[in-house]
């Protein structure tokens, strides 16, 4: 029997999703993923665990979306091709749904040579856009991508991510039309900053009506400093930082940076309100939880509805 998740009901209710995100610790250390997820109660319908981002390895996020899932709070479990093969990413996706874990976000991940292992071997035996379809045909059809049947398929609320920024610009929309076809639910995307050209994306989205296709929520990053504004523009691949958020963080005293990049977010998110075609936000406070309460106060997106 399928239990949907708070975030599918919020998103089929019309109501504007809000979700965050967790990393995991570089350890053993369940107290720390507890504190971080604690932060988000109340705030989001649905808490991103990472799968060994940037490609550093970390608590596995499905350890740390059941810890979370303990707290009664809603993780939404990400799953990278790069570490796994097809048959060890079925057989977490049954182990999770088995934990009542009901959301998944579907990546690549970044390559092993970005991160503390370079000497790794990436797997890749699907893509995200096959992950997506494995995961369709496991809950619609109730079927292993081998054809076998499963005894009570996961009915998993299925999730990707775009990135409108990366090249070629003109490419962007395909693939996301290609990872509707695939089977997504929703889509959260790359963080914002360059707003001016992610409205034009969405022209491009809503053109071609992939906006009733799939519930797209738009990501949000509050910048700390100027600092780190700049070192996202220059070394974070796919990034599109405009000169003029930089600019405005160094306007203000280094002290005053972290509050001005939070404004900068909020209006962010009032500005990305009206656009046609955006059905919630993807708050990614790296490190920084305990500003999400703020953010999504500020912006007008609290109370959370009750569903």
């Amino acid at each position: 029997m399928k239990t949907e998740s708070r975030l599918e009901k919020i998103l089929n209710s019309g109501n504007l999703a809000v979700t965050s995100e967790c990393g995991p610790p570089r350890g053993c250390l369940p107290e720390k993923v507890k504190e971080k997820a604690e932060m988000l109660r109340g705030v989001v319908d649905g808490i991103n665990v990472t799968d060994n981002q940037t490609a550093m390895v970390r608590m596995s996020s499905f350890a740390a979306a059941v810890i979370i899932k303990q707290m009664g709070l809603d993780p939404i479990l990400q799953m990278v091709t790069r570490d796994r093969n097809r048959i060890a990413m079925q057989s977490d996706i049954i182990g999770a749904y088995a934990h009542g874990i009901n959301t998944m976000l579907c990546l690549s991940g970044d390559h092993p040579k970005f991160g503390d292992h370079p000497m790794a071997n990436g797997v890749y035996d699907l893509d995200s856009v096959q992950l997506i379809q494995t995961v369709k045909k496991m809950r619609d059809e109730g079927k292993f991508q081998g054809n076998a049947d499963i005894a009570n398929p996961p009915k998993m609320f299925i999730g990707a991510a775009a990135n409108p920024f990366a090249d070629p610009f003109e490419l962007r929309v395909m693939r996301l039309a290609k990872k509707i076809k695939a089977g997504v639910d929703f889509i959260q995307t790359q963080c914002i900053f360059n707003l001016d050209k992610f409205e034009k994306w969405m022209e491009g989205v809503t053109d071609r009506g992939l906006d009733e296709k799939v519930h797209i929520l738009a990501g949000i990053t509050p910048m700390k400093s100027a600092g780190m504004a700049r070192y996202m523009k220059n070394k974070v691949p796919g990034m599109d930082v405009p000169d003029e958020v930089i600019k405005r963080l160094e306007s203000v005293k280094k002290e005053n940076q972290a509050q001005e990049g939070i404004n900068i977010a909020v209006e962010s998110i009032q500005r990305l309100k009206e656009i046609k075609g955006i059905h919630g936000f993807h708050i990614m406070a790296i490190e920084w939880e305990e500003k999400v309460s703020e953010i999504v106060e500020k912006a007008g997106l609290s109370p959370r509805p009750e569903i």
